[in-house]
This record gives structure tokens, sequence and C-alpha cells, in this order.
């Protein structure tokens, strides 16, 4: 398995964010040595200048097996590209429900049961 992954990279100045999509190993930190730049994210930006990502590049990362994360597949999704279920792994799922359809779709058990009932004292 690969052991990097497709993550954004804070840049910018106070109250003006500005991010990179970038390709890292998974070991590294947030702001650490990339691998290779994808692309950028500018949420202040103007209209149609917010997300600019090279596309190609992202697709053959994720065909070596870097695991994207949830924000980066939801830029991909934003700018057009497709990520399919199959590249995204349990543990970047965000919240149980959408863990326990990934594994649903896998024929797995859902990570947890039901609540359990609590019975109220009056």
């Amino acid at each position: 398995m690969c052991s990097s992954d497709l993550r954004l990279k804070k840049m910018g100045r106070a109250h003006h964010p500005f991010f990179r999509l970038a390709a890292m190993d998974k070991r590294s930190p947030r702001d650490g040595v990339v691998i290779e730049e994808l692309g950028w994210y500018e949420p202040q930006g103007k209209e149609g200048k917010q997300i600019n990502l090279k596309m190609d590049r992202i697709n053959h990362w994720l065909s070596v097996g870097a695991q994207p994360s949830d924000t980066a597949v939801s830029l991909i999704r934003k700018a057009g590209g497709s990520v399919k279920d199959s590249v995204l792994s349990v543990k970047h799922a965000k919240g149980r429900t959408k863990a326990d359809a990934i594994r649903a779709k896998k024929g797995l058990e859902p990570l947890r049961g039901p609540k359990p009932k609590v019975e109220k004292k009056d």
C-alpha cells in the first residue's frame, strides 16, 4: 500500500486563508514536505477563481493508492472530478453513518449496533 495521501496545506495570512492540495507522506506534518503540488483552493476568492486543480495528476495519485482526506474529496467533487467510494477508507469517513454505509457495500458488519435503551427514572 502506498504511504501517501492527498490533503490540504494551509497558507495565506490572518483572516485570509489559502490552501494548496498536495500529495504528501502520511507521516509528515500538515505544512510539511510535499511530494507534488496538485492545485489550490482560495475560499475567499472571486467566484470562478476559488479552485484550480490538476485533475489528471489527482487521478494518477488516486490510482496508485493515495488516500484523500474528507476535505480533499469534497474539493475534488466540487471542481468536477469524481472519487470512487472504493478509494475512500473507513478511517476517513466523517461520522459513523458514512462509515457504516461503506462497510455495508463491502459486506461487513456496522461499526456499532443499535443504541442501548435507557430506562427513565420517575
